[in-house]
């Protein structure tokens, strides 16, 4: 799906509700969810908070822990996607559907 460097598997690949409302609606907010999915899965954790980056950083090296990315951009809500501990699922949702 993605480039030749990614870091990890993303499992199962699923959104919520307002997340797929807004993609089959917006083509530039569906350009923006498959960016922010590249820069996930690559190791570029987005607008998270220097703490949060070292515990996806952790869970790279020990592979038991859930990755947690935040995305946001001017033009779109804030997005956040999350792969579990064992890598079988990544969610894309907004912060309120959590």
């Amino acid at each position: 799906m993605f480039e030749l460097g990614q870091l990890f598997k993303l499992g199962q690949l699923v959104m919520t509700t307002g997340v797929s409302d807004e993609v089959s609606g917006d083509i530039e907010f569906t350009k923006f969810i498959t960016n922010s999915l590249r820069r996930h899965v690559n190791g570029d954790w987005g607008d998270m908070s220097s703490g949060d980056k070292e515990e996806n950083n952790l869970s790279l090296k020990e592979g038991n822990l859930r990755i947690f990315s935040a995305y946001k951009d001017a033009r779109f809500p804030k997005i956040w996607i999350i792969t579990e501990a064992d890598r079988s699922a990544t969610t894309i949702l907004f912060p309120e559907e959590y």
